[in-house]
């Protein structure tokens, strides 16, 4: 275990320095460019579907031509595995060396790769991933090998990254496969900028992959079709049973017999796979815009989000108004009329209506409760018929100034959940900038998930210091206690779930399994590195910086509260108050799904759209929380401190409903891991989402309620 251990420490470290030093592959900083004759290295990645959860490595197919090993190209072999940081490794990627040669400026009409012969198991599998519509991904200095496509009105060309694997032809009565297993390769090119392009430097501005499906026809001597433009027959996954067997009399008059994998297991089918390679210059495209081609029907997709916008704003701005209103005149009247009741002359009048249940001698004379003696001591008069005589009946939330900080049931658990919400609103605002502004971008492969666990371990140091301030507030004892929960609850359970989920990917051999020596990294990241900052901030939090000072007292003797209405009751208030946020973000949402569940081979890249709902949505979020603990409070229910962070998290409750939908309306998944898959990320996409906006409505609810109050 110790090698392991030693082994997950030195990869986590080199893998860390390796994303940050790729962090600042900024487009148009960082120009690679090649010279004639030399060779590229073509990487071969993964193959994926919109259809399911599912990932392989291109080189565990059975089906494909493996790696020779005798192919160099840019000081790398054929088979060798490219360094990976943390987040390609999660997201799924394998990239390999392959033998494919790419030569600067030289074309080549056709190449061949190698026979590849397959048994019924093997012809099974590829069947299953041409089905399921999985698409290949190859790299091109880190271009995605991709899909050329025209707009509707045919004035724009886009891209697609990545190609069909096969294609199923369904109209003779069964269905039958075909695998496309010739690629032409077209490499698009300009003159390189500056002084490398007048020395004869070039750069790649566009990866082209059109596919073929090319069956056992009249063949070259070197394995190639004797022509590839006119293809009488395509390349069919299928074998021929046993004619000696029974099928040749149920089906004599049929060419496609059924396959018998009992009759025929020694059978076997060669699949030729060729190449073909062509160089074209393109002046149209600038390189630091080579990616802009990948962004699929970006000006009608920027009317949406626009769309997006205005409508978060209409609402956001409904709100301000409604909080204004509060603020401005209901409360600000209610604080001036309380204060001028409580102060009289310059001389203090402590007061309670007949709902308090006390009684308050007025220290002024004249009054009839009481009299100053000149000795200084009380009389009371016998009468006390006029007792409410001169006094104000106090009703509402002023009522509450001696309960409303009373410290909640489990604030040894709410604390823990703040501490966390505010480590992941440090990492999302940290990932919207730096996304925002062109650092985290899609020629960064796998850099968004690398920065997200590299900020969300260093904010374990705000986690620990607002959970400890929090927990103190409470009157917590133990902060080493508040500490060890705060770092063990919510990432605990995180790694829970990934580590469940993956006894169930690496059981279907997939890619998308997390190597063991990468968790035993995580584990070590998470135990080793997150915990100790989050006690650091704990004990600053406690012992430094100390609880937060109330602006009142609280009684000793809790008061009673009323009947409260239907939609003060938590539950209802959470799911009325949560449809808000829900409002403002849902159009928005609808692309981030796209890119995440639907497809697969886009790339989300709207960010300072993004980064604009994300602000409106705090703040909509701040008013909503506002609203609800103020009109809570007119009722007398002092139980605020769950309830603020369960009304601002309560919109996680219909982002899982709309994943829910999404799922039975939009997507096409099909299998059990797969599903789960969905749901398991869908979960945990949402609490990471509720833990946040929780967090906001909590700390927003704490300084309004500190402000009417002081």
């Amino acid at each position: 275990m110790g090698i392991f251990a030693k082994a997950g420490l030195k990869w986590l470290l080199s893998s860390l320095v390796f994303s940050q030093a790729q962090a600042f592959y900024i487009p148009g900083w960082s120009v690679k460019s090649y010279k004639d004759n030399e060779q590229i290295p073509l990487l071969v990645n993964k193959v994926y579907s919109d259809n399911t959860q599912l990932q392989y490595a291109y080189y565990d197919l059975p089906f494909v031509c493996p790696p020779t090993g005798k192919h160099s190209a840019g000081g790398l072999l054929s088979g060798q595995s490219i360094s990976l940081n943390l987040g390609e490794v999660l997201r799924g990627d394998r990239i390999i060396t392959s033998d494919i040669d790419l030569t600067v400026g030289q074309d080549s009409e056709c190449n061949f790769l190698c026979n590849q012969e397959i048994s019924r198991k093997d012809l099974k599998k590829a069947k299953e991933l041409v089905k399921d519509g999985y698409v290949v991904e190859w790299i091109v200095d880190n271009l995605p090998g991709a899909t050329s496509f025209v707009t509707v009105d045919k004035t724009k060309k886009y891209y697609a990254a990545g190609f069909k694997l096969g294609y199923v032809d369904y109209t003779s009565s069964k269905p039958r496969y075909y695998l496309n297993n010739h690629h032409t390769i077209v490499i698009r090119w300009r003159k390189a900028p500056g002084r490398d392009g007048d020395r004869g430097g070039k750069v790649v501005v566009g990866f082209e992959v059109y596919t073929k499906s090319i069956g056992d026809g009249d063949k070259r001597e070197d394995g190639c079709p004797a022509d590839l433009h006119n293809i009488d027959e395509h390349f069919e996954l299928y074998i021929t049973p046993n004619k000696t067997t029974n099928f040749a009399q149920q089906y004599p008059d049929s060419s496609y017999y059924p396959e018998d994998e009992e009759a025929d297991d020694d059978a076997t089918l060669s699949i030729p796979y060729t190449y073909s390679v062509y160089w074209r210059e393109d002046d149209s495209v600038e390189w630091n815009r080579r990616w802009d081609l990948y962004f699929v029907n970006q000006e009608e997709g920027s009317k949406i989000h626009w769309l997006a916008i205005v409508n978060s704003l209409i609402i956001c701005g409904l709100l301000t108004g409604v909080v204004l209103m509060i603020l401005a005149k209901t409360i600000r009247t209610d604080i001036k009329g309380y204060k001028e009741a409580l102060a009289e002359d310059g001389k203090l009048r402590v007061k309670r209506g007949r709902k308090t249940g006390l009684l308050s001698p007025r220290l002024e004379k004249g009054t009839g409760l009481g009299l100053l003696d000149p000795e200084g001591k009380m009389e009371m008069e016998d009468d006390l018929s006029s007792e409410d005589e001169g006094l104000e009946d106090v009703t509402g939330w002023k009522l509450l100034h001696a309960d409303v900080f009373r410290k909640p049931a489990y604030g040894y658990i709410l604390a823990p959940l703040v501490g966390s919400g505010m480590q992941l609103l440090f990492m999302a605002i940290g990932l919207v900038l730096l996304s925002a502004f062109g650092i985290l971008n899609p020629s960064f492969r796998g850099g968004f998930i690398s920065s997200g666990v590299g900020l969300f371990v260093f904010a374990g140091l705000f986690s620990g210091y607002f959970s400890a301030r929090v927990y103190k507030s409470f009157d917590g004892q133990h902060f080493g206690k508040n500490s060890l929960i705060t770092a063990m609850l919510f990432p605990g359970l995180l790694f829970g779930l990934i580590f469940v989920l993956n006894l169930f990917v690496w059981a279907q051999a997939s890619s998308t399994a997390i190597p063991f020596g990468t968790l035993v990294a995580i584990l070590l990241l998470w135990l080793c590195i997150q915990v100790p900052l989050v006690y650091v901030g704990s004990w600053y939090g406690y012992v430094k910086a100390g609880a937060w000072e109330h602006p009142t007292k609280t009684s000793a003797i809790p008061r009673q509260i009323p009947q409260q209405a239907w939609y003060i009751k938590s539950l209802q208030a959470i799911l009325l108050s949560g449809l808000i946020p829900f409002a403002v973000i849902f159009i928005e949402l609808l692309f981030v799904f796209q890119s995440m569940w639907q497809d697969k081979s886009g790339y989300y890249y709207v960010f300072g759209f993004l980064a604009v709902v994300v602000v409106i949505l705090v703040l909509t979020i701040a008013e909503v929380t506002v609203v609800t603990v103020y009109v809570q409070l007119c009722s007398e229910n002092y139980h605020w401190w769950w309830q603020s962070f369960m009304v601002g998290g309560g919109s996680a409750v219909w982002i899982f409903l709309y994943c829910v939908w999404y799922y039975f309306a939009k997507l096409h998944i099909s299998g059990f891991v797969s599903s789960m898959l969905f749901f398991t990320y869908s979960f945990m996409g949402c609490c990471v989402y509720g833990l946040l906006t929780g967090t906001v409505g909590f700390l927003t609810a704490y300084a309004f309620v500190r402000r009417i109050y002081g």
